[in-house]
C-alpha cells in the first residue's frame, strides 16, 4: 500500500506520559517526512496547543498540518493558511454560560495564545492552561468578552457532578451541536457534525489524495472516527478497548514509543519502490 498522510493523536498517542515527544519518535517521523510522508497533528486542543509539536517535528519545512478542536480547524502548516473552520453557533452561548454559571463551574474558550475564563484559579482550567502551554485571562464576563468567533468552550469542572449536567446539555443541544467529555472534568461544546474523519475528508480532497493512502493512530474516543475512515487505522496498546476494536492494527503504548514502531513497520521498512 502506498501511504501518503500520517495522521497522529498527541495525548496519550503522540506524546508520553509527560505529554512530550521522545527522541526516537522525533527521529523516526522525521526520517518518515524526508522520505515524504507528510504529518498532519490532529487534537482535541485549541491551534496554539499544537503549535509547539508541529514546530518541533517540523511540520512547517516537510508541507505538514494541524487539525485542532478535534477537526474545527485546519491549518497548512508551512504557509499558516486556515484551510478549514466550523465555528460554534453564537445563539447558543448565553446557554452555555448558564449552565457553568448555575453549577458553578469554569467555562473557557480560546482567543489566541490566552485560554479566557472568569475563574483563572480554578484547578481545572490550570490543568487546560498548562496541557496546552497557553496563558490565562480573566475577564469579568464571559459573553461580553467572546466577541469573536470561537470553535470551541469547555466547561470544567468535579467530574461525577459533570457527568450530570453533560447528560442534560447533551438532551438539550444534540441536535445543535457536540457535548461529550474528552476528560472526567473537561466538557466539551463544538459545533454539531464535528469530528476528525469529517474534517480529514475535507484535507484530502484539498490536497488531492485519498482516505486509502492515509494512516491515522490514535488512542481515545474522539480518534474513533479517523481509525475507522483511514485506509491503515492503528490503536495504541494504551487505547480505549472500543478504540482497539476498530483498528487495523495495535502498536505498543504511548510509552514505549508506539507511534515510531508503527511508522517503523509499516512506512520506513518498506522498498523505495513501494514508497
Amino acid at each position: 500500500m502506498k501511504y501518503k498522510l500520517l495522521v497522529l493523536d498527541l495525548d496519550g498517542t503522540l506524546t508520553n506520559s509527560k505529554k512530550e515527544i521522545t527522541r526516537h519518535t522525533k527521529e523516526t517521523l522525521i526520517k518518515a517526512q524526508e522520505a515524504g510522508l507528510k504529518v498532519v497533528l490532529a487534537s482535541g486542543r485549541p491551534t496554539y496547543g499544537v503549535a509547539p509539536l508541529a514546530n518541533e517535528l517540523e511540520l512547517q519545512k516537510y508541507e505538514g498540518y494541524i487539525l485542532a478542536y478535534n477537526g474545527g480547524e485546519i491549518i497548512d502548516w508551512t504557509t499558516r493558511e486556515l484551510m478549514y473552520e466550523k465555528q460554534l453557533d453564537s445563539d447558543l452561548l448565553p446557554y452555555l454560560y448558564r449552565c457553568a454559571k448555575e453549577n458553578d463551574f469554569a467555562i473557557v474558550t480560546y482567543e489566541n495564545e490566552y485560554v479566557l475564563t472568569e475563574k483563572p484559579d480554578d484547578e481545572y482550567v490550570l490543568k487546560e492552561a498548562l496541557l496546552n502551554v497557553m496563558k490565562i485571562k480573566k475577564v469579568d464576563n464571559f459573553l461580553e468578552a467572546v466577541k469573536h468567533p470561537i470553535t470551541k468552550c469547555l466547561i470544567v469542572g468535579e467530574p461525577s457532578r459533570l457527568a450530570l449536567l453533560e447528560k442534560e446539555m447533551y438532551e438539550k443541544l444534540k441536535d445543535r451541536m457536540g457535548v461529550f467529555r474528552s476528560e472526567p472534568y473537561f466538557l466539551e461544546l463544538v459545533p454539531k457534525g464535528i469530528d476528525k474523519a469529517q474534517s480529514l475528508s475535507v484535507l484530502l480532497e484539498e490536497i488531492g489524495m485519498t482516505k486509502n493512502e492515509m494512516i491515522a493512530i490514535g488512542d481515545g474516543f474522539n480518534d474513533l472516527s479517523m481509525i475507522q475512515y483511514a485506509g491503515l487505522g492503528i490503536a495504541m496498546e494504551n487505547a480505549q478497548d472500543v478504540v482497539k476494536q476498530a483498528a487495523d492494527f495495535i502498536t505498543l503504548s504511548n510509552e514505549e514509543d508506539g507511534v515510531a514502531y508503527a511508522v517503523e513497520k509499516f512506512y520506513l521498512d518498506n522498498s523505495p519502490s513501494s514508497l
